[in-house]
């Protein structure tokens, strides 16, 4: 099988994101039978297989509900429609073992705050965590959210990444950019009092930083000392900061960067080895005015420090009425200069739009 950090010069990592929750890529609907989803799944897998894709990343934790079987959460809703129902079957394991059989990785992607993507939306599970530690969440926007500053959600974070590590022979355990949520103007996120009792004699940004330190530094230590070998990866919104905040910035125009909004260190924690890779999400065309491909790309290859960075790649805009995307070109020379600066892979979101393979994009990659 292949490890996203085991990729030999020949065989670089071509990954998909298969993206569970609101159904967006699998399963295509709730409430289908155990047969059904697994139908659909082996069909995507083939596809991916074909296509020359050997990673796929598995959203198995879209919103504190598990598409596994977990000791602390309950069976997601986005495969039954009823979250806490048993599907029938185990899908974690499932899709480990199809992947494994087309020799392909398996990278489990968890969210680590999220708890409800929704609040307007069904009701949670009795035996859902915001139902049994309703003090551990916030509520923001549309969303309730894990308190990123209580110690209690760090231990339960890593605990929740121990089980899945422990128990399943995943090829990486991965995470992607929701840590403290994107700003919403006007709506400043409510963690006063958590930071008056908590704060540690830091400033507020730095506290919220240093929040997300401890649980990546936690994560780390936690999955190295079941797997020592076992990738931790994340994948980031694509600009760290801007170089007008940060000499060490890209030279973008980003509305909000992981460090100044998400609070997101992502360079410390390569710095420091607490991950393994980063994917960083470079989701816009060659030559945006605000934020180009070319300077994001080759920024994050000068700045891997020695890790292995893969590029997140925007296929679900393949399509769009715009001269970069109305066609299989944009994506295509995206794809090449990853290989040209030297990247170790690239990884697409979303699965649908793979394979819907709008003016046959995939198959103008060599």
């Amino acid at each position: 099988m292949l490890s996203s950090c085991a990729q030999s010069d020949s065989s670089s990592l071509r990954g998909a994101w298969l993206t569970t929750v609101d159904n967006i890529d699998w399963p295509s609907k709730k409430g289908l039978s155990a047969e059904a989803q697994q139908k659909e799944l082996i069909y995507i897998l083939d596809f991916l297989k074909q296509k020359g894709f050997n990673a796929v990343f598995m959203q198995v934790r879209p919103a504190a509900d598990a598409f596994y079987l977990s000791s602390y959460e309950p069976w997601s809703i986005y495969l039954t429609g009823d979250q806490g129902t048993d599907p029938g079957y185990d899908p974690l394991a499932f899709a480990i073992e199809e992947c494994h059989k087309r020799k392909m990785s398996l990278h489990a992607w968890m969210n680590p705050y999220r708890a409800v993507q929704n609040i307007y939306g069904p009701a949670q599970s009795p035996g859902h965590i915001t139902k049994t530690h309703p003090e551990w969440f916030i509520t923001y926007g549309r969303q309730k959210l894990f308190n990123p500053g209580l110690p209690e959600v760090w231990k339960y974070i890593t605990n929740i990444a121990a089980e899945i590590v422990t128990k399943y022979d995943v090829d990486g355990l991965h995470m992607d950019d929701y840590f403290y949520p994107y700003r919403q103007a006007g709506n400043p996120f409510p963690d006063a009092n958590t930071y008056l009792k908590f704060n540690r004699g830091l400033l507020l940004d730095d506290w919220r930083r240093s929040n997300v330190d401890t649980v990546i530094h936690m994560l780390h230590d936690t999955i190295k000392s079941i797997k020592p070998n076992l990738p931790f990866g994340i994948s980031p919104f694509g600009v760290w900061r801007n170089a007008s905040s940060d000499t060490a910035g890209s030279y973008t125009r980003a509305g909000q960067t992981n460090y100044d909004d998400l609070y997101a260190d992502i360079l410390k924690w390569m710095k420091n080895d607490w991950i393994d890779y980063a994917a960083p999400q470079l989701y816009w065309e060659c030559g945006n005015k605000l934020c180009d491909y070319h300077v994001l790309a080759q920024w994050w290859k000068n700045h891997s420090y020695g890790k292995h960075i893969y590029a997140g790649l925007a296929s679900y805009r393949v399509g769009e009425k715009t001269p970069s995307w109305n066609g299989h070109a944009g994506i295509k020379k995206q794809y090449q200069l990853s290989k040209s600066y030297g990247l170790q892979g690239v990884i697409f979101y979303n699965t649908n739009s793979i394979l819907k393979n709008k003016f046959m994009w995939i198959d103008q990659l060599d």
